[in-house]
């Protein structure tokens, strides 16, 4: 059971120490300021052996003070000051992928803006026809308004027409109607003072 523990003590701290190495070994970038000088050591007081360049991706090592150990993209251990890493992309190493970014959204808007004029125009083209078409119906409507009052004006003309012929027409049947009984009231007059044959006597007899 005691060597149990001091095994178990063992994997945890390698755990922990593989967890830190990678940690350590994590990619970072140069900042944007300049120079950026490299050192032998960790201090002020080694001596430069170089620059590196602004946003180049380095491999953190570790960290010690004020300065960190890096590993360059040559494969070239150095030290820098800790102030002029950062655990992002610098602005001048995403500037290309920003400006193609940018062209692609340049290129995308004036798509839209196209697309958007020439709807614009259709839609503009679409309202004319159909004031031309609301025109044209409102000068038919108005057309038929007209020839539907000159028919109107016809029908009262004709209903007036028709009225009067049928008043003639029924005065017409009562003047026939009274002459027709005044000519049998006269006959009825007439008839029975009109003198009356006598009848021959037969020589037969």
């Amino acid at each position: 059971m005691s060597r149990i523990k001091p095994l178990m003590l063992s994997l945890v701290l390698g755990a922990f120490a593989v967890d830190a190495h990678a940690q350590d070994e994590a990619q970072h970038w140069v900042s944007d300021q300049l120079p950026t000088y490299v050192r032998s050591g960790p201090t002020d007081g080694y001596r430069i052996v170089g620059t590196l360049d602004s946003g180049e991706p380095v491999t953190l090592l570790e960290r010690q003070n004020d300065y960190s150990r890096v590993r360059s993209q040559d494969g070239d251990t150095v030290w820098i000051p800790s102030r002029y890493l950062q655990d992002t992309p610098s602005a001048r190493s995403r500037l290309p992928e920003l400006q193609t970014r940018v062209d692609e959204l340049t290129s995308e808007l004036d798509g839209i803006n196209q697309e958007w004029e020439q709807r614009v125009a259709d839609m503009k083209t679409t309202l004319d026809e159909r004031g031309q078409r609301i025109e044209e119906l409102e000068a038919r409507n108005a057309e038929l308004n007209s020839a539907y009052g000159e028919a109107q004006e016809t029908v009262r003309g004709l209903e007036a027409r028709l009225d009067t012929q049928e008043q003639d027409l029924l005065m017409r049947y009562f003047m026939y109607g009274a002459g027709v009984a005044g000519a049998g009231l006269l006959v009825g007059l007439i008839v029975p003072h009109l003198p009356r044959r006598r009848k021959r006597r037969s020589g037969w007899f």
